[in-house]
C-alpha cells in the first residue's frame, strides 16, 4: 500500500457535488492499493500513519500523534498512487490491485484506524472525487508498506 499523508487544518471530499466526508484538524490520507498487498498491509499502514508524531506539543515540536493531539482523518483511495512512470510519457497502473481486492483493503484500513478511536471520514471508493484541503505546514509525507 502507498499512502501520502497531509497534516491538515481542513479537508473535505465530494462526490457529484455532495459532501461525504469532511475533518477540522487532522490528516487528510490517500491510500493506494497494490496487487501484492495484503491485510498485513492495512494494519501496518494503519498503525503506522495513527502512531506518525507530526503534531506540536506545547513546546511547538512536532512530538504528538494524531490521538494526544485531537485530530481527525479523512481517508480517500487512490489507485494513481500506484502508477509506474519509469517508461514513457503515460503512466501504468498495472501494479494496481483489482478493484474487489483494493476495496476489500481500503476497508480493511479504514476499521483498523477507527479500532484506535480516531474519528474517520471517508471517501467514497472508485467514485471521482473532489478533495479540498488546506495543508498544515505544510507538512506532507509518503509511506510505502513495502518499506518496513
Amino acid at each position: 500500500m502507498r499512502a501520502v499523508v497531509q497534516r491538515v487544518t481542513s479537508a473535505t471530499v465530494k462526490v457529484d457535488g455532495e459532501t461525504r466526508g469532511t475533518i477540522g484538524a487532522g490528516l487528510m490520507v490517500l491510500i493506494g492499493v497494490g496487487r501484492e498487498d495484503t491485510g498485513e498491509d492495512a494494519a501496518f499502514m494503519a498503525d503506522r500513519i495513527v502512531g506518525m508524531r507530526i503534531f506540536a506539543d506545547s513546546d511547538s515540536k512536532m512530538n504528538l500523534a494524531l490521538g494526544p493531539a485531537e485530530g481527525a482523518m479523512l481517508i480517500v483511495s487512490q489507485f494513481t498512487l500506484m502508477a509506474d512512470t519509469s517508461h514513457g510519457r503515460r503512466p501504468s497502473f498495472t501494479a494496481a490491485a483489482a478493484p474487489d481486492d483494493a476495496r476489500r483493503l481500503y476497508r480493511a484500513f479504514i476499521d483498523a484506524v477507527r479500532r484506535t478511536g480516531i474519528h474517520t471520514e471517508e471517501g467514497e471508493f472508485g467514485a471521482t472525487m473532489e478533495v479540498e484541503l488546506v495543508n498544515d505546514g505544510p507538512v506532507t509525507i509518503m509511506i510505502d508498506s513495502k518499506s518496513r
